[in-house]
């Protein structure tokens, strides 16, 4: 017997979703080529929750593997996590973190959220930022999303070194090379 389209559908939906959970409504709507409300409709029926409680169910799964820092203490929504390999964070910006005269978002906040998935990436109970390279490419606007991904290059001893990359959308607008101390 032949499977209705909609079966079909659903499950190319899963599909997708298993592989990024992360995609949008909007995007699947394109994909799989129905309405946002088919989307919606077909999401309910399989039990699958909206975009911004799949990232907080990821994220709050993420958070229990973290050893140097408290969940309080990252900068953004840590949604994805292997210690000593990868991470990714995300931030939303919004007025409160820019210059008010610019509205660009101030150096800090970045730096916060790069040195702080740095330190979450790493497996060590206590450590430092031994050394920080940085290099701000383009400013970033309030309510722009960053995305800031890690990648463990390498571990000598009780030294990390960390590589955070920080996207707004596809365009790199920060990247850092850290030397994380264990101590």
């Amino acid at each position: 017997m032949r499977k209705s389209i909609k079966l079909l559908r659903q499950e190319r939906l899963i599909d997708i979703l298993e592989k990024d959970p992360f995609v949008t409504d909007d995007s699947l709507s394109e994909q799989l080529n129905v309405s946002i409300q088919t989307i919606r409709l077909d999401r309910m029926a399989l039990g699958i929750p909206e975009l911004r409680k799949r990232i907080k169910d990821v994220a709050k799964n993420n958070y229990d593997r973290v050893k140097t820092i408290s969940q309080s203490e990252i900068v953004g929504e840590l949604l994805d996590l292997e210690l000593n390999d990868r991470a990714i964070s995300i931030l939303d910006t919004d007025d409160t973190m820019v210059f008010k005269k610019t509205q660009i978002v101030k150096g800090h906040y970045i730096f916060a959220m790069a040195e702080s998935l740095a330190l979450a990436v790493i497996d060590a109970d206590v450590a430092i930022t031994g050394i920080a390279n940085l290099k701000y490419k383009i400013p970033v606007k309030a309510g722009e999303k960053l995305v800031a991904k890690a990648k463990v290059k390498q571990i000598k001893e009780m030294e990390y070194y960390v590589h955070i990359f920080i996207n707004v959308q596809d365009e790199q607008v920060f990247r850092s090379k850290f030397i994380m101390k264990a101590v």
